[in-house]
């Protein structure tokens, strides 16, 4: 809303929310605004050129359906997409069915430092890049992961997962903006080329650096970066600074959102939609249900997602002494490597 209000490119006209007292902050807020306790009475009262979608994920795709039964230009659908990747992968159906242009807004992709960060990665500055480590407290793998993995994903050039693996805690029955989420967590990712995320999330992650809550390290074949969520500034270490530098970058006077929202209105001036956004995501959003699919059946997940049919269930319990008999195979005995899962 605030990002709406503050540019030149569009008009915040209603705001819909279930919550009286949301609705009452935002006539306070946007003075002249409508306020509708439901999207369906928005739509018949006001509709507009630009819905900004901006609920808990199980909602987006029915709220979705309901908004481009609209004549819009635009439409905005916030991360994570939806709820699950299939309702993600359906969303992004019926916008390219109906050609409109469309923004996600995942503020990494628009940052001023992490823009430069992904600058300094693609020209080589740390050499090949090899591994993405994310440390995360106070978070989980569907509403902060969904940004991060995103990132992931820009920096290897959407390049083809191989597999996901991850373990969920679940003890503590945590849940965030409309979903059950993990206690803590441990996510690796592993392109086909062999470049690897490893993400640790969830409600007691020790952060690697005092004072901080989110921590990003890139490692290259020649260097590495490090830096620390939205905070807007990064260290840099490679041949030309040895010892590690800080840099600090000046963070614009339009919000991520706004640098979003910006950018739909110019695919509207040009009549072309740009999906790059929206194919990122729904690539991290099914990164996001491989790890929770792969803590639920105990395996990893080979991608894609959509192609995954869980396995039988085992009763192999790793670490345990092995008995002799009940089959299985001779580790000693495998090729280098071992053999191919898949």
């Amino acid at each position: 809303m605030r990002g709406v209000a503050a540019s030149s490119r569009f008009e915040l006209v209603a705001v819909a929310d279930v919550d009286e007292g949301a609705r009452q902050r935002a006539e306070d807020a946007f003075c002249g605004i409508r306020t509708f306790a439901t999207h369906e009475e928005m739509f018949a009262a006001c509709p507009t050129d630009v819905v900004c979608v901006a609920t808990w994920p199980p909602s987006h795709l029915p709220i979705t359906e309901a908004a481009l039964d609209l004549p819009l230009t635009g439409i905005v659908v916030e991360k994570p997409l939806g709820d699950t990747a299939q309702a993600g992968r359906r969303i992004a159906e019926l916008i390219k069915r109906r050609g409109l242009p469309v923004a996600v807004p995942h503020g990494l992709l628009v940052a001023e430092h992490s823009t430069e960060i992904m600058a300094r990665v693609k020209n080589g500055e740390i050499g090949e890049l090899k591994l993405v480590e994310i440390e995360c407290c106070g978070w989980d793998i569907i509403n902060a992961g969904i940004h991060w993995l995103n990132l992931f994903v820009m920096l290897t050039g959407l390049e083809p997962v191989r597999y996901v693996l991850a373990n969920c805690d679940s003890r503590t029955r945590t849940y965030r903006d409309g979903m059950q989420v993990e206690t803590n967590a441990v996510t690796y990712v592993e392109t086909v080329s062999g470049v690897r995320a490893v993400m640790a999330t969830g409600d007691y992650v020790t952060v690697s650096r005092d004072g901080k809550g989110t921590l990003f390290r890139l490692v290259g074949t020649a260097g590495m970066l490090e830096f620390w969520g939205w905070e807007s500034a990064y260290r840099l270490t490679n041949a030309a600074h040895p010892e590690g530098t800080l840099l600090s970058v000046a963070a614009g006077a339009r919000s991520n959102h706004q640098k979003h929202l910006e950018n739909l209105a110019a695919q509207m001036d040009a009549g072309t939609p740009d999906y790059a956004v929206l194919e990122s995501s729904l690539m991290a959003l099914d990164l996001c249900e491989a790890a929770y699919v792969s803590s639920r059946h105990g395996c990893a997940v080979p991608m894609p997602l959509a192609e995954f049919e869980p396995p039988a269930p085992t009763d192999w319990d790793p670490g345990k002494p092995y008995g002799g008999d009940g089959g299985g195979r001779n580790g000693r005995e495998l090729p280098p490597g071992g053999e191919p899962l898949w």
